[in-house]
């Protein structure tokens, strides 16, 4: 079956109708996003389930493709189509479902603090495919509770290969990841760094080496090599940058 762009939107998050109390919730929302997208180097833009596009693309490079911010916006979600490769158009189409289901429980006073996290390859301009991941939250709802507006941050995965969905909320412990293979969620406590981990990982991302971070944290070289290796192996990444890159993209530095 041919695929088309209304297949991203579920029948589930069907948003027909605005009350005008329900419009009245996003007077010059933009000029704040538009600030901090000055101020990132991660891509931004809006989604308008209502309208069934972007209402917004920031101008950083990374999610634009070739394009410009503006052709990207009038495109909306033919920008898939034309630069997610196949597989993983197929595989956000199966995100759009498990996650509209996931959120379609959720008690509606709760809805706006949930943000689903997955990764995906796009071809840039040019035709050289990299793995992004891509942050989801909802900024606006209706009084039933479906999502009017929400909010897409883009940056470099620190994955190695597409997937890796979970949902999660900022306060809870837990995170909950989908299993692609057995189609079912799993919950499992959120990863907790230790205070001489975070240490590590803050004078590495100043570029400090081993034997520099050794100094100015007063332990031996092999020291700080031991915390790496259980960095490492805690984060499930082979080397620093990605320890780096993975800290930095799930909070925890």
């Amino acid at each position: 079956m041919k695929k088309k762009v209304d297949d991203f939107f579920s029948i589930k998050n069907s948003v027909n109708s605005l009350l005008e109390d329900e419009k009245k919730q996003i007077s010059n929302y933009l000029a704040p996003i538009r600030a901090f997208a000055r101020v990132t180097y991660k891509s931004i833009y809006i989604i308008d389930y209502e309208k069934k596009g972007f209402e917004y693309v920031s101008e950083n490079p990374l999610f634009l493709c070739g394009h410009t911010a503006e052709e990207v916006q009038q495109m909306g979600y033919a920008f898939y189509f034309k630069h997610v490769i196949k597989e993983d158009l197929d595989l956000l189409l199966k995100i759009n479902t498990v996650g509209f289901d996931f959120y379609d429980k959720l008690p509606i006073e709760d809805r706006l603090d949930y943000t689903i996290s997955y990764d995906f390859h796009i071809k840039n301009k040019e035709s050289k495919t990299i793995l992004i991941n891509q942050k989801l939250t909802p900024m606006f709802l209706t009084k039933s509770g479906k999502i009017w507006k929400a909010i897409c941050i883009i940056s470099l995965s620190s994955e190695e290969k597409s997937g890796n969905i979970k949902i999660y909320r900022e306060e809870d412990n837990i995170i909950h990841f989908y299993n692609l293979e057995g189609n079912y969620w799993k919950s499992k406590s959120k990863i907790v760094l230790s205070t001489r981990e975070k240490e590590i990982l803050r004078y590495s991302t100043r570029g400090f080496t081993i034997s520099e971070i050794s100094e100015v944290i007063y332990v031996s070289p092999d020291t700080v090599k031991f915390h790496r290796k259980k960095l490492f192996e805690k984060l499930e990444v082979s080397n620093i940058t990605e320890a780096i890159s993975y800290a930095i993209n799930n909070k925890l530095i």
